[in-house]
């Protein structure tokens, strides 16, 4: 779901990016496949092993939230300004003295997140801007120095711990600021001082602030996993956090993939995490209010669960640290549905069902959810409709496992069902949708759930037709 016509994608591959340029191939609606990056060698089983033991807690959380917020918040354009706008340095530089947020502005955060049920947080460390926001002895150009005049990573990990959510730590390989950041491509000497100065600010952020969950990298440019030491790099970060979990943009397969603005699924058992906007703007836009609506997240999120993956949702905060109220309202309300029905949502399974006109699907072993977002009501007089079976009912072509029971999930009321060799038709429903934005039927299945369109359209009695 490409929702940004210049996404920091397209503008990789303008770049010639590397890991993030890959095409995605051309699928029908709701299929899920796996992309070019996440081919990789057959590991020895005790590295998958230990990283099954890592990423269960992440498998299980399914849900977090992204936080973009630095320099360019002051601005109020966009987080790629600095670039876009062609601000040179020396004027961009000023802004670290009038960015002045209130204090512990990362506990509303994490209260926000932990509302929206939300159970893992990623703050951007250091943007393309390259302006650190803990604590370094390598540079002056850093939260503590300048105009915050505090470690604003310190405070994100405190407020996340206080919620009891998992931390996370962005951190951009590709830096503006610094004067190897783009001399390091044809430079050789330029190119090993910025990689020390790269792996030196990666050592202190594994080793500050106790455990860490995840490390996001992001944008490799302008050198590839050898130049970067990569191997390294990560050897260094697990040896410091020895449980974390890392991604696939230092070069290297990581632990999962991060397709971006999009939802496309791995591969069967690789992890993939979608992160996406609420509007088209990562760091704080005024102008932008291209919002989506609390529906199109709840269900971004079951398309993300129905292929077994992670949905990463940012929010841009004000210059000051407080949250836009449009993303405060569709977080809440987000959050009120995840209460409902959020057991569709933790610990999804990969599911085997495709694209339905009216539905998305998860599951969790032998369970499926029914996730109905176009409530199929008939208004149009049902009494002249020629069907033996009435069309308000739910009903879902292709299913090929026996299903036992059904109930609403929201309220857990009962759900009477029919089913034959062609379809499963839930019925007996009301008229209007009974929970919103989405509503989630439960039906419970006398083994793993298959749902085949394809099986209609060949084994359909077409009575002589």
């Amino acid at each position: 779901m490409k929702t940004d016509p210049i996404s920091r994608r397209d503008t990789l591959r303008l770049l010639g990016g590397t890991a993030l340029a890959a095409n995605a191939a051309a699928v029908s609606p709701g299929t899920l496949w796996a992309s070019p990056q996440d081919e990789q060698p057959a590991e020895p089983p005790d590295v998958v092993a230990d990283r099954a033991r890592r990423m269960q807690w992440w498998h299980e959380a399914t849900f977090g939230m992204f936080i973009h917020w630095g320099l360019y918040s002051v601005i109020g354009h966009h987080e790629w300004a600095m670039e876009k706008e062609g601000i040179p340095v020396p004027d961009y530089m000023r802004l670290d003295k009038v960015f002045k947020p209130q204090p512990h502005a990362a506990r509303a955060w994490a209260k926000l997140a932990k509302q929206a049920g939300q159970k893992y947080m990623v703050m951007t460390t250091k943007h393309h801007e390259g302006f650190c926001h803990w604590e370094t002895k390598l540079t002056d150009y850093c939260s503590p120095k300048q105009g915050p005049g505090r470690d604003l990573v310190a405070e994100f990990v405190e407020a996340v711990r206080g919620e009891g959510l998992r931390v996370g730590f962005y951190y951009s390989l590709m830096d503006w600021h610094h004067p190897d950041g783009a001399r390091c491509a044809t430079d050789d000497a330029a190119r090993q001082r910025f990689v020390e100065y790269t792996h030196g600010l990666v050592r202190e952020l594994m080793t500050n602030y106790g455990k860490i969950d995840v490390l996001w990298y992001d944008v490799d440019w302008p050198l590839n996993a050898e130049e970067w030491r990569s191997k390294e790099m990560n050897e260094m970060v697990f040896k410091l956090q020895p449980d974390i979990i890392v991604n696939d943009r230092n070069g290297l397969p990581g632990d999962f993939s991060t397709p971006e603005q999009e939802i496309v699924a791995a591969k069967a058992g690789r992890g993939w995490e979608t992160c996406m906007t609420m509007n088209d703007s990562w760091g704080y836009n005024q102008n932008d209010d291209a919002w989506k609506s609390t529906k199109t997240i709840v269900r971004n999120l079951a398309e993300c669960a129905r292929g077994g993956g992670n949905y990463l949702l940012n929010i841009g905060p004000k210059p000051d640290g407080s949250v836009p109220e449009e993303s405060i309202r569709i977080l809440t309300e987000t959050g009120q549905w995840m209460r409902r029905n959020g057991e569709s949502i933790y610990a999804a399974e990969r599911c085997r069902a495709g694209w339905h006109p009216y539905a998305n699907f998860s599951r969790k072993g032998n369970t499926l959810y029914i996730h109905v977002h176009f409530w199929p009501a008939q208004t149009i007089g049902t009494e002249t409709l020629p069907f033996e079976h009435p069309p308000v009912a739910v009903a879902i072509g292709g299913m090929r496992t026996k299903v036992t029971s059904a109930k609403l999930l929201a309220s857990g009321k009962p759900v009477q069902f029919l089913q034959d060799d062609i379809a499963a038709r839930f019925a007996g429903l009301p008229v209007a949708a009974p929970d919103q934005p989405v509503t989630v039927i439960e039906a419970q299945c006398e083994s793993e759930p298959v749902i085949d369109s394809d099986y209609v359209r060949i084994n359909r009695p077409r009575d002589g037709v």
